[in-house]
Protein backbone atom coordinates (compact mmCIF):
# COMPACT_ATOMS: atom_id res chain seq x y z
CA UNK A 1 0.00 0.00 0.00
CA UNK A 2 1.23 3.38 -1.08
CA UNK A 3 2.04 5.68 1.83
CA UNK A 4 -0.23 8.71 2.11
CA UNK A 5 1.43 11.99 2.80
CA UNK A 6 -0.16 13.93 4.96
CA UNK A 7 0.19 17.92 4.21
CA UNK A 8 0.16 20.96 6.77
CA UNK A 9 0.13 24.43 5.11
CA UNK A 10 1.26 27.02 7.08
CA UNK A 11 0.31 30.69 5.69
CA UNK A 12 -3.04 31.01 4.17
CA UNK A 13 -2.15 33.85 1.51
CA UNK A 14 -2.75 33.59 -2.48
CA UNK A 15 0.61 31.30 -2.68
CA UNK A 16 -0.85 28.69 -0.31
CA UNK A 17 -4.18 28.92 -2.32
CA UNK A 18 -2.29 27.60 -5.16
CA UNK A 19 -0.64 25.26 -3.41
CA UNK A 20 -3.51 23.61 -1.57
CA UNK A 21 -5.20 23.48 -4.84
CA UNK A 22 -2.70 21.22 -6.34
CA UNK A 23 -2.87 18.61 -3.04
CA UNK A 24 -6.30 17.90 -4.42
CA UNK A 25 -4.81 16.97 -7.71
CA UNK A 26 -2.20 15.16 -6.19
CA UNK A 27 -1.98 11.21 -5.70
CA UNK A 28 -1.98 9.75 -2.47
CA UNK A 29 -1.22 13.38 -0.46
CA UNK A 30 -3.68 14.38 1.64
CA UNK A 31 -4.38 18.00 3.21
CA UNK A 32 -5.03 17.34 7.25
CA UNK A 33 -4.22 20.89 8.91
CA UNK A 34 -3.69 24.46 8.29
CA UNK A 35 -2.19 27.19 10.26
CA UNK A 36 -2.35 30.67 10.47
CA UNK A 37 -1.94 33.30 13.01
CA UNK A 38 -5.83 33.68 13.37
CA UNK A 39 -7.96 30.33 13.93
CA UNK A 40 -10.60 31.99 11.87
CA UNK A 41 -8.19 32.33 9.07
CA UNK A 42 -7.25 29.26 9.35
CA UNK A 43 -11.00 28.01 9.79
CA UNK A 44 -11.97 29.60 6.37
CA UNK A 45 -8.87 28.32 4.47
CA UNK A 46 -9.18 24.71 5.77
CA UNK A 47 -12.73 24.55 4.98
CA UNK A 48 -12.66 25.44 1.96
CA UNK A 49 -9.30 23.30 0.77
CA UNK A 50 -10.87 20.25 3.17
CA UNK A 51 -8.29 19.94 5.76
CA UNK A 52 -9.53 18.23 8.98
CA UNK A 53 -8.20 20.90 11.94
CA UNK A 54 -6.97 24.71 11.85
CA UNK A 55 -4.82 25.71 13.76
CA UNK A 56 -4.55 29.63 15.16
CA UNK A 57 -0.84 29.50 15.87
CA UNK A 58 2.55 28.18 13.73
CA UNK A 59 3.46 26.41 16.31
CA UNK A 60 0.85 24.62 16.78
CA UNK A 61 1.21 22.65 13.57
CA UNK A 62 4.42 22.23 14.07
CA UNK A 63 3.56 20.17 17.44
CA UNK A 64 0.74 18.17 15.26
CA UNK A 65 1.62 14.37 15.21
CA UNK A 66 -0.78 13.43 12.37
CA UNK A 67 1.59 15.63 9.92
CA UNK A 68 3.99 14.27 7.91
CA UNK A 69 5.09 17.42 5.97
CA UNK A 70 4.82 21.34 6.14
CA UNK A 71 4.60 23.63 3.13
CA UNK A 72 5.73 27.27 3.87
CA UNK A 73 3.82 29.90 2.21
CA UNK A 74 4.51 33.09 3.86
CA UNK A 75 6.69 36.13 3.26
CA UNK A 76 10.30 35.60 2.47
CA UNK A 77 11.52 37.09 5.88
CA UNK A 78 9.43 34.39 7.99
CA UNK A 79 10.91 31.11 5.76
CA UNK A 80 13.76 31.07 8.54
CA UNK A 81 11.85 31.03 12.03
CA UNK A 82 8.97 28.74 10.37
CA UNK A 83 11.13 26.15 8.76
CA UNK A 84 13.16 25.56 11.84
CA UNK A 85 9.94 25.65 14.30
CA UNK A 86 8.78 23.10 11.94
CA UNK A 87 11.69 21.12 11.56
CA UNK A 88 11.63 21.39 15.70
CA UNK A 89 8.86 19.77 15.75
CA UNK A 90 9.80 16.56 13.45
CA UNK A 91 8.21 17.42 10.18
CA UNK A 92 9.83 17.49 6.68
CA UNK A 93 9.53 20.76 5.07
CA UNK A 94 8.91 22.28 1.59
CA UNK A 95 10.12 26.11 1.71
CA UNK A 96 8.56 28.13 -0.61
CA UNK A 97 11.15 30.52 -2.64
CA UNK A 98 13.38 32.53 -2.21
CA UNK A 99 14.36 29.66 0.28
CA UNK A 100 14.96 32.88 2.97
CA UNK A 101 16.76 35.90 2.91
CA UNK A 102 20.26 34.87 2.85
CA UNK A 103 22.67 32.02 2.91
CA UNK A 104 23.26 32.19 6.45
CA UNK A 105 19.41 31.33 7.49
CA UNK A 106 19.73 28.81 4.55
CA UNK A 107 22.53 27.13 6.16
CA UNK A 108 20.62 27.35 9.68
CA UNK A 109 17.58 25.11 8.26
CA UNK A 110 19.73 22.76 6.17
CA UNK A 111 22.07 21.83 9.04
CA UNK A 112 18.66 21.29 11.19
CA UNK A 113 17.32 19.35 9.09
CA UNK A 114 20.57 17.16 8.12
CA UNK A 115 20.87 16.38 12.24
CA UNK A 116 17.53 15.47 12.50
CA UNK A 117 17.15 13.48 9.32
CA UNK A 118 14.07 15.22 8.25
CA UNK A 119 13.85 16.08 4.56
CA UNK A 120 13.50 19.87 3.51
CA UNK A 121 13.76 21.38 -0.04
CA UNK A 122 13.57 24.93 -1.79
CA UNK A 123 9.86 24.94 -3.52
CA UNK A 124 11.22 25.76 -6.66
CA UNK A 125 8.15 24.26 -8.60
CA UNK A 126 9.37 24.84 -12.27
CA UNK A 127 12.27 22.17 -11.65
CA UNK A 128 9.21 19.26 -12.06
CA UNK A 129 7.62 20.80 -14.26
CA UNK A 130 7.05 18.50 -17.93
CA UNK A 131 8.48 20.81 -19.96
CA UNK A 132 11.24 21.81 -18.16
CA UNK A 133 11.92 17.40 -17.81
CA UNK A 134 11.60 17.25 -21.27
CA UNK A 135 14.18 20.42 -22.24
CA UNK A 136 16.69 19.10 -19.67
CA UNK A 137 16.91 15.60 -20.97
CA UNK A 138 17.12 17.44 -24.83
CA UNK A 139 19.96 18.99 -23.56
CA UNK A 140 21.24 16.40 -21.72
CA UNK A 141 21.07 14.13 -24.64
CA UNK A 142 23.18 16.29 -26.64
CA UNK A 143 20.65 17.19 -29.44
CA UNK A 144 21.69 20.66 -29.32
CA UNK A 145 25.29 20.38 -28.77
CA UNK A 146 27.61 21.38 -25.59
CA UNK A 147 25.00 23.88 -23.90
CA UNK A 148 26.87 27.17 -23.95
CA UNK A 149 24.53 29.62 -23.06
CA UNK A 150 21.25 30.61 -20.87
CA UNK A 151 19.11 33.37 -21.43
CA UNK A 152 16.19 34.12 -18.99
CA UNK A 153 13.80 36.99 -17.93
CA UNK A 154 11.30 37.41 -15.86
CA UNK A 155 8.85 40.93 -15.43
CA UNK A 156 5.90 42.16 -14.92
CA UNK A 157 4.56 45.73 -14.35
CA UNK A 158 3.45 46.09 -11.14
CA UNK A 159 1.22 49.37 -9.56
CA UNK A 160 1.20 48.06 -5.93
CA UNK A 161 2.00 50.86 -3.93
CA UNK A 162 5.17 51.54 -2.01
CA UNK A 163 3.41 49.78 0.70
CA UNK A 164 3.12 46.60 -1.00
CA UNK A 165 4.76 43.30 0.26
CA UNK A 166 6.40 43.67 -3.36
CA UNK A 167 8.58 46.98 -2.70
CA UNK A 168 8.76 46.64 1.12
CA UNK A 169 11.76 45.95 2.84
CA UNK A 170 10.85 44.70 5.92
CA UNK A 171 8.66 42.14 4.00
CA UNK A 172 11.96 40.79 1.50
CA UNK A 173 10.42 43.00 -1.54
CA UNK A 174 12.11 43.75 -4.64
CA UNK A 175 12.15 42.18 -8.11
CA UNK A 176 15.28 40.11 -7.28
CA UNK A 177 14.33 37.87 -4.60
CA UNK A 178 10.91 37.62 -6.10
CA UNK A 179 11.11 36.77 -9.79
CA UNK A 180 15.29 36.73 -10.08
CA UNK A 181 15.46 33.47 -8.29
CA UNK A 182 13.74 31.68 -11.27
CA UNK A 183 16.03 32.82 -14.00
CA UNK A 184 19.04 32.24 -11.87
CA UNK A 185 17.84 28.66 -10.48
CA UNK A 186 17.15 27.63 -14.22
CA UNK A 187 20.60 28.70 -15.53
CA UNK A 188 22.22 26.88 -12.54
CA UNK A 189 20.14 24.06 -13.60
CA UNK A 190 20.63 23.61 -17.32
CA UNK A 191 24.23 25.09 -17.27
CA UNK A 192 25.80 23.92 -13.59
CA UNK A 193 27.11 25.69 -10.93
CA UNK A 194 27.79 29.35 -10.73
CA UNK A 195 31.22 30.67 -10.86
CA UNK A 196 30.39 34.41 -10.99
CA UNK A 197 28.44 37.27 -11.27
CA UNK A 198 28.08 40.36 -12.33
CA UNK A 199 24.75 42.63 -11.72
CA UNK A 200 23.42 45.69 -11.97
CA UNK A 201 20.13 47.52 -11.11
CA UNK A 202 17.57 50.19 -11.02
CA UNK A 203 16.19 50.88 -7.28
CA UNK A 204 12.80 51.77 -5.82
CA UNK A 205 12.43 54.69 -3.87
CA UNK A 206 11.73 51.84 -0.91
CA UNK A 207 15.17 51.09 -1.98
CA UNK A 208 14.69 47.62 -3.11
CA UNK A 209 15.21 46.54 -6.38
CA UNK A 210 12.71 47.34 -9.32
CA UNK A 211 14.55 45.86 -11.39
CA UNK A 212 17.78 43.90 -11.82
CA UNK A 213 20.38 42.17 -15.00
CA UNK A 214 22.70 40.10 -14.25
CA UNK A 215 25.40 37.57 -15.74
CA UNK A 216 26.73 34.46 -15.06
CA UNK A 217 29.72 32.35 -15.64
CA UNK A 218 29.45 28.48 -14.67
CA UNK A 219 31.63 25.85 -13.62
CA UNK A 220 33.15 24.15 -16.80
CA UNK A 221 31.89 26.95 -19.21
CA UNK A 222 29.39 29.01 -20.67
CA UNK A 223 27.60 32.07 -19.73
CA UNK A 224 23.96 33.13 -18.41
CA UNK A 225 22.41 36.54 -19.36
CA UNK A 226 19.54 37.26 -16.53
CA UNK A 227 16.79 39.69 -15.76
CA UNK A 228 13.89 40.11 -13.77
CA UNK A 229 11.59 43.50 -13.55
CA UNK A 230 8.19 44.56 -11.86
CA UNK A 231 8.87 47.64 -14.06
CA UNK A 232 8.43 46.05 -17.31
CA UNK A 233 5.94 43.04 -18.91
CA UNK A 234 9.44 41.39 -20.30
CA UNK A 235 9.13 38.26 -22.65
CA UNK A 236 9.38 35.92 -19.93
CA UNK A 237 11.13 32.79 -21.96
CA UNK A 238 14.01 30.79 -20.73
CA UNK A 239 16.39 29.95 -23.79
CA UNK A 240 19.23 27.34 -23.27
CA UNK A 241 21.70 27.45 -26.43
CA UNK A 242 24.54 24.74 -27.51
CA UNK A 243 26.71 24.56 -30.30
CA UNK A 244 24.17 22.89 -32.81
CA UNK A 245 21.19 24.99 -31.66
CA UNK A 246 18.45 25.78 -28.81
CA UNK A 247 15.62 25.00 -26.83
CA UNK A 248 13.35 27.82 -25.44
CA UNK A 249 10.56 27.54 -22.99
CA UNK A 250 7.61 29.86 -24.43
CA UNK A 251 5.88 32.87 -22.53
CA UNK A 252 6.02 32.86 -18.61
CA UNK A 253 8.08 29.95 -19.24
CA UNK A 254 8.29 28.86 -14.98
CA UNK A 255 4.90 27.06 -16.25
CA UNK A 256 4.63 26.80 -20.17
CA UNK A 257 3.20 23.75 -21.60
CA UNK A 258 4.95 24.47 -24.64
CA UNK A 259 8.72 24.22 -25.72
CA UNK A 260 10.49 24.77 -29.23
CA UNK A 261 13.77 22.41 -30.29
CA UNK A 262 15.54 24.32 -33.11
CA UNK A 263 18.50 22.69 -34.95
CA UNK A 264 20.70 24.89 -37.19
CA UNK A 265 23.42 23.44 -39.55
CA UNK A 266 25.12 25.32 -41.62
CA UNK A 267 21.49 27.22 -43.81
CA UNK A 268 19.26 24.65 -42.88
CA UNK A 269 17.09 25.17 -39.87
CA UNK A 270 14.93 22.35 -38.07
CA UNK A 271 12.27 23.19 -35.84
CA UNK A 272 9.64 21.46 -34.01
CA UNK A 273 7.24 22.32 -31.27
CA UNK A 274 6.67 20.09 -28.08
CA UNK A 275 3.26 20.25 -25.71
CA UNK A 276 3.69 18.68 -22.70
CA UNK A 277 0.48 19.31 -20.48
CA UNK A 278 0.83 20.55 -16.63
CA UNK A 279 -0.70 18.64 -14.08
CA UNK A 280 -3.28 21.11 -12.81
CA UNK A 281 -1.67 24.47 -11.88
CA UNK A 282 1.73 22.77 -11.72
CA UNK A 283 2.30 22.46 -8.18
CA UNK A 284 1.55 18.98 -7.72
CA UNK A 285 4.53 18.01 -9.83
CA UNK A 286 6.91 19.41 -6.64
CA UNK A 287 3.97 17.96 -4.89
CA UNK A 288 4.33 14.52 -5.75
CA UNK A 289 8.86 14.80 -6.02
CA UNK A 290 8.39 16.07 -2.40
CA UNK A 291 6.50 12.63 -1.50
CA UNK A 292 8.99 10.27 -3.39
CA UNK A 293 11.75 11.64 -1.67
CA UNK A 294 9.80 11.00 1.79
CA UNK A 295 8.34 7.54 0.80
CA UNK A 296 11.99 6.72 -0.30
CA UNK A 297 13.53 8.04 3.07
CA UNK A 298 15.74 10.85 1.26
CA UNK A 299 16.31 14.18 3.13
CA UNK A 300 16.85 15.68 0.06
CA UNK A 301 15.91 16.10 -3.58
CA UNK A 302 18.16 15.17 -6.51
CA UNK A 303 16.41 17.52 -8.67
CA UNK A 304 16.98 20.55 -6.28
CA UNK A 305 19.78 19.37 -3.69
CA UNK A 306 20.52 21.27 -0.63
CA UNK A 307 23.56 22.09 -1.84
CA UNK A 308 22.33 23.87 -5.15
CA UNK A 309 20.17 26.28 -3.04
CA UNK A 310 22.66 27.02 -0.74
CA UNK A 311 24.42 28.24 -3.32
CA UNK A 312 22.50 30.66 -5.36
CA UNK A 313 21.62 31.88 -1.77
CA UNK A 314 24.99 32.29 -1.99
CA UNK A 315 24.83 34.24 -5.18
CA UNK A 316 21.79 36.18 -4.63
CA UNK A 317 24.33 37.73 -1.50
CA UNK A 318 26.55 38.60 -4.27
CA UNK A 319 24.21 40.08 -6.01
CA UNK A 320 22.46 42.16 -3.25
CA UNK A 321 25.79 43.13 -2.45
CA UNK A 322 26.61 44.93 -5.95
CA UNK A 323 23.76 46.47 -6.37
CA UNK A 324 23.41 47.68 -2.56
CA UNK A 325 20.19 46.12 -1.27
CA UNK A 326 20.45 44.88 1.99
CA UNK A 327 17.42 43.78 4.35
CA UNK A 328 17.05 43.86 8.03
CA UNK A 329 17.65 40.36 8.06
CA UNK A 330 21.05 40.74 6.88
CA UNK A 331 22.22 42.75 10.24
Amino acid sequence: MTQVIRWGILGTGKIAKAFATALRETPDAKLVAVASRAVDSATKFGQEYGAERFHGSYQALADDPDVDVIYIGTPHPMHHENALMCLNGGKAVLVEKSFTMNRRQAEDIINLARAKNLFVMEAMWTRFMPTVVEAKRIVDSGEIGKPANVTADFGFTSDAGPEHRLFAPELGGGALLDLGIYPLSMSSFFMGAVTGVKAQAEMAATGVDMQTAFTLTHEGGGVSSCACSLRSRTPTELTISGTKGFVRLHDRFHNTDTITVTLVDGVSRNERTLSLPKSGNGYTHEAQEVGRCIRAGLIESPVMPHAETLALMGTLDEIRAQIGLRYPADA
